[in-house]
């Protein structure tokens, strides 16, 4: 017997006619071989800030490859995203400096004041929570980036603050 423990759920968000029009404009600049996938993938996300399904179907259908195929690499790759994501992405550190130094409280008080677990999206869209293996910022631990703004020596108490802060 097969189980499966996850799911992933695909959000879909219709392709409009400007969207299509934007496709137009990426897939062109590309040839229409297998070798243009990757590229084309990141064209796209950079575009919309996620991977459409209906997109990947344009794609797939531009290099005469299965939607599977499409499908597969997008999965493969975690820099690909399959949801929009929100505004501000706020990415906690689990490296071992932030584990000693209280990176599990700083993730459970953002979970708590934001109400979604990682690789969740507030309903607002707001903001996405994820988590990453270390960033390299020990000194700093614990450390979170919201978007390209690093924080560091982090403390829950910290957290309402730097969330209430405007948008840069």
């Amino acid at each position: 017997m097969i189980s499966c423990r996850n799911t992933i759920r695909l959000t879909l968000v219709p392709v409009t006619n400007k969207s299509r029009e934007q496709l137009g404009k990426i897939l062109p600049a590309y040839s229409a071989d297998m070798g243009s996938l990757l590229p084309i993938l990141e064209a796209v996300q950079q575009r919309f800030g996620y991977l459409p399904e209906e997109a990947m179907d344009e794609v797939a259908r531009f290099l005469g490859i299965a939607n599977s195929t499409v499908y597969s690499v997008a999965t493969f790759y975690a820099h690909f995203r399959l949801a929009p994501t929100g505004k501000r992405i706020i990415r906690v550190c689990r490296g071992t400096a932030c584990h000693v130094r209280g990176g599990a409280r700083i993730l459970r008080e953002l979970e708590k004041r934001l109400g979604i677990k990682p690789g969740g999206t507030t309903a607002d869209g707001e903001y996405t929570l994820e988590t990453i293996a270390c960033f390299g910022s020990c000194a700093l631990a614990p450390v979170m980036v919201i978007n390209d703004r690093v924080y560091g020596r982090l403390t829950t108490g910290k957290i309402s603050q730097i969330l209430d802060e405007p948008e840069d």
